[in-house]
C-alpha cells in the first residue's frame, strides 16, 4: 500500500487532510501497550491492585481476583508438573459461562499453553474438526459434552482430559445439590466413559501442592486459536498473539475508559465467554480495570436470566441485537431497577435502530455499538460514549487505520460503499496453519473484513452489510441490513431477516422471514410498509412468517441457513 494510505492522521480524520480520493480513517495513537509483557502480566497487575475485589460471579458464587490468581496458578501447576505438555501446546476449553472458564484460561496461559476456545454446543463433527485442526493435546470440558468427546477423541491428538461439572467451584452443599440436579433430575449429562479423565477439582487440589512459577512468554507468542468461519470455507483458527489481545484490551480501555470506573462496575455477561467479543471484554478489559463480571450460563433461559438480575445494581451490560430485542418485550425485565446502568455495549451483529430505541426507552441507557471480528481480536471501532451516532459503528480505536476498497482493491471515496480493510496491532498473526488463506486475507498488514462499509467525513463508519449477504436484484445491490432495519420498525414485528433467493427474471429476489408479535400481520401489509421507506427493487417479493429465526449460539441470526432453505424450497407467502 502507499505511504499515503497508512500515514498517521488525527483521530477520526481523513489521512492527509480531507482529500476524498482514498477513503481512510485513523484512530488516535495507541498508548499503554508497553506497560504489559503478556496476558498473564495483565492478571498479575490486576491482582496486585484489586486483589480482594470481586472478579467473576456465577449462580451466586463469586471469585475475587486473589482467588482467580490462586486457582489459575493451581491449574497451571497441574499442567506443568503432571503432564507431558510443553509451552506452546494447545489446550481446548469447551465450557459455557461458568467460573471454571477464567480459571482454565488463565491457568493454561500461565503454563505457557495456547488456548483453543471451543463452543459447548458443537456437534461431534465440529468438535473433531477443531480439535484435530488445532492439534489440541488437552481439553477442559463440561461433563454435559463428555459423551461427544468420548466418540471423537480417537480422531484427535487429545490425550489429557479434564472433566468438570456445572457447580464445581461452588461451596458444598450447593455444589452437590446443583450437580446432582443437573445430572440426575434434568438428565443433562449423557453417560460417558473416559477412564483416563481427571476431574477438574482434583487437578486443582493436586496443583495446589506442587508450587508454580509462570512460564515466561512475550507479546509476540501465540495466546489463542480463535475459530471463525472466516470469509470462505471451513472454520479456521485465527492465531491471536498476546500482543493482539493485550493491544485490543488497551484499545478498549481507550475507547470505553471514560465511561468505566476502576473496581466499581458490575457488568452483565450473557454472551458466551468463549466468543472473542466477550472473551476480550470480560477476561481482559474488565480484569485489567478491576471490574466485576456476572456470568450467565444460559441466557436463552430468559426467565432465569431476568430473575438473576433482580435486585442487582448492575452498571454495565454487554449484549447484541437479538438479546436486547427479546428482553425489551418482557414485562419482568421492564420492572428491573436500571438506575445504576450507565454503559450498554452492542457487538457481534448489526444493531437495528428499533432495538436501540427500545432498549433506551426501557432502561434509560443508550447503546454504544462497536464493530470487530475474530481476526481483529475483535474491536476495530467503537462509538464514543459522549457522542453516540446511532446507525454507525463509531470511530476507529487507537492505533487502527481503516479504509474501504472496490472489488479491484482500490481505495474509494468517502461516502461510497466498499469492503472494509483494517490495519492495526489487533490484526491476527494469520490463520492456523493455512498460509494460503492468510495471504488471501491479510496483505501488507491490511485485513480484508468481508464487510461492506462506508467511511463518513465526520470520522464515523457505517456497516452496510456482509459482502456475502448482499443481494443482487436486476443489477442493483441490495443490503439486507437496510431492509431489516425498516421492517423491524413496524410495531407488529419482533424480528426479521432478509436473504436473496434465485429468480429467473431478476437474478435474485428478496425473501423476508418475519417473527410477528401477533397473528394480525400479513405479507401485503409489510410490503406496503416497506414501499414507504424503500425503493421498489428493495421491497421483498416473498414473505414467510415464522415462530422464530435460526440463530447461532451467540444469538446471531443465521442468514446463510435461511438462504439455503429459501433456495431449496422456493418462495412462500
Amino acid at each position: 500500500m502507499s505511504e499515503h494510505a497508512s500515514s498517521p492522521a488525527p483521530e477520526g480524520t481523513v489521512a492527509n487532510g480531507s482529500v476524498p480520493v482514498e477513503s481512510v480513517l485513523n484512530g488516535p495513537a495507541l498508548e499503554g501497550l508497553e506497560r504489559y509483557s503478556s496476558i498473564t502480566d495483565v492478571l498479575h497487575k490486576a491482582v496486585k491492585r484489586f486483589g480482594t475485589k470481586p472478579a467473576f460471579t456465577c449462580m451466586g458464587k463469586t471469585l475475587s481476583f486473589n482467588e482467580l490468581d490462586r486457582l489459575s496458578a493451581n491449574f497451571a501447576a497441574w499442567l506443568t508438573h503432571t503432564t507431558d505438555l510443553e509451552p506452546g501446546d494447545r489446550v481446548a476449553i469447551q465450557l459455557p459461562n461458568v467460573l471454571q472458564f477464567p480459571v482454565a484460561v488463565f491457568g493454561a496461559l500461565r503454563a505457557g499453553m495456547v488456548v483453543v476456545n471451543t463452543n459447548p454446543l458443537y456437534t461431534e463433527r465440529e468438535m473433531a474438526h477443531q480439535f484435530k485442526d488445532s492439534g489440541a493435546k488437552a481439553i477442559v470440558i463440561l461433563a454435559n459434552m463428555a459423551a461427544k468427546l468420548e466418540r471423537v477423541q480417537g480422531k484427535t491428538d487429545i490425550r489429557h482430559v479434564l472433566v468438570t461439572e456445572l457447580a464445581d467451584l461452588h461451596d458444598a452443599p450447593k455444589r452437590w445439590v446443583v450437580n446432582a440436579v443437573v445430572r440426575h433430575v434434568k438428565k443433562m449429562v449423557p453417560a460417558y466413559s473416559l477412564p483416563d479423565a481427571t476431574p477438574f477439582r482434583q487437578a486443582l487440589r493436586r496443583g495446589s501442592t506442587l508450587g508454580h512459577k509462570d512460564v515466561a512468554c512475550g507479546l509476540d507468542d501465540l495466546a489463542a486459536l480463535q475459530y471463525t468461519g472466516g470469509t470462505t470455507g471451513k472454520p479456521k483458527g485465527a492465531m491471536l498473539t498476546h500482543r493482539n489481545l493485550v493491544a485490543n484490551m488497551v484499545q478498549a480501555r481507550t475507547a470505553i475508559g471514560g465511561n468505566i470506573r476502576e473496581g466499581e462496575e458490575l457488568v452483565i455477561a450473557p454472551l458466551p465467554v468463549y466468543h472473542i467479543y466477550t472473551f476480550t471484554v470480560n477476561c481482559l478489559f474488565l480484569v485489567d480495570t478491576g471490574n466485576h463480571s456476572l456470568l450467565i450460563p444460559n441466557p436463552r433461559d430468559l426467565d432465569g436470566f431476568v430473575k438473576e438480575l433482580k435486585g442487582l445494581p448492575f452498571t454495565g451490560f454487554i449484549g447484541l441485537n437479538t438479546l436486547f430485542n427479546a428482553l425489551c418485550q418482557r414485562d419482568d425485565f421492564k420492572q428491573l431497577d436500571f438506575s445504576s446502568l450507565h454503559l450498554t455495549i452492542s457487538g457481534g451483529m448489526a444493531l437495528t435502530s428499533t432495538a436501540a430505541k427500545r432498549w433506551h426507552e426501557v432502561t434509560g441507557c443508550p447503546i454504544a455499538e462497536g464493530y470487530g471480528l475474530t481476526e481483529t481480536s475483535p474491536i476495530v471501532s467503537f462509538n464514543p460514549s459522549d457522542a453516540i451516532q446511532l446507525g454507525s459503528i463509531g470511530k476507529p480505536v487507537a492505533g487502527t487505520t481503516i479504509k474501504v476498497v472496490d472489488p479491484e482493491g482500490q481505495a474509494v471515496a468517502f461516502g461510497k460503499p466498499g469492503e472494509l480493510c483494517v490495519k492495526g496491532p489487533q490484526v491476527m498473526k494469520g490463520y492456523w496453519p493455512c498460509e494460503e488463506d492468510t495471504l488471501h486475507a491479510v496483505q501488507d498488514g491490511w485485513f480484508a473484513t468481508g464487510d461492506i462499509g462506508v467511511l463518513q467525513d465526520d470520522g464515523y463508519i457505517r456497516i452496510v452489510d456482509r459482502k456475502k449477504d448482499m443481494i443482487l436484484v436486476s443489477g442493483f445491490n441490495v443490503y439486507p441490513n437496510e431492509i431489516e432495519d425498516v421492517v423491524t420498525a413496524h410495531p407488529d414485528v419482533l424480528e426479521a431477516a432478509a436473504v436473496g433467493i434465485n429468480d429467473d427474471d431478476s437474478g435474485e429476489a428478496i425473501k423476508l422471514y418475519v417473527v410477528a408479535k401477533g397473528e394480525e400481520l400479513d405479507a401485503d401489509t409489510l410490503r406496503r410498509w416497506c414501499k414507504k421507506e424503500l425503493a421498489g427493487y428493495k421491497v421483498p417479493r416473498h414473505v414467510e412468517f415464522r415462530d422464530e429465526l435460526p440463530k447461532s449460539s451467540v444469538g446471531k441470526v443465521l442468514r446463510r441457513q435461511l438462504r439455503d432453505e429459501g433456495k431449496s424450497r422456493g418462495s412462500a407467502d
